[in-house]
């Protein structure tokens, strides 16, 4: 039996069980690069964690989105206050996308400013920058989709800081610091 999935669209029904191993799954989806951004927002004070799922989904209206995992204690604030930022880092900025990823005191001692629509933390020297208002999140698997309607944005100068093959990289793949 097909799915209804929207816009009439149908997806074909999936057998329960994969025999796709979770760590080969990963290897080869990490032969995409991506970007490396840091997603936050204040609840009291300043959250933040490190993302490599952002991405534009639509320009009219503005809308991003990335996917976070359940277990994240950054997930249930960002739900909470309904506003985030999508931070794009530079490339010497990885220092900062690896303190993001699991440093207890994320924003301690790190230069930020709010940005003008909700406040949320803009680290200094980021590359660019969206903030948005929560517009959809999606339960998907161990992770959810989180989907924002974007209110500003801004951007910097510089190169990007990538992520590739599980290694954070600059200048390219191959040429990791």
């Amino acid at each position: 039996m097909d799915t209804p999935v929207g816009h009439g669209s149908r997806i074909a029904s999936r057998p329960s069980q994969t025999d796709i191993d979770e760590g080969e799954f990963r290897r080869t989806l990490g032969q995409f690069c991506t970007g490396v951004a840091v997603i936050s927002t204040v609840d009291g004070e300043p959250v933040g964690f490190t993302c490599q799922s952002l991405t534009s989904v639509s320009p009219d209206p503005p809308l991003v989105t990335f996917a976070v995992a359940n277990g994240s204690r950054g997930l249930p604030r960002l739900l909470r206050t309904g506003v985030f930022g999508a931070n794009v880092l530079c490339a010497d900025q990885e220092p900062l996308g690896r303190r993001f990823a699991p440093h207890p005191v994320r924003f301690a001692g790190v230069d930020w400013l709010p940005a003008p629509v909700a406040g949320t933390p803009q680290p200094a020297g980021a590359l660019a920058w969206a903030e948005a208002l929560l517009s959809d999140a999606v339960p998907a698997g161990d992770h959810t989709i989180v989907i924002g309607r974007v209110v500003g944005v801004r951007r910097g100068g510089g190169d990007p800081l990538l992520y590739f093959g599980g290694e954070f990289c600059v200048g390219g793949v191959g040429s990791t610091q």
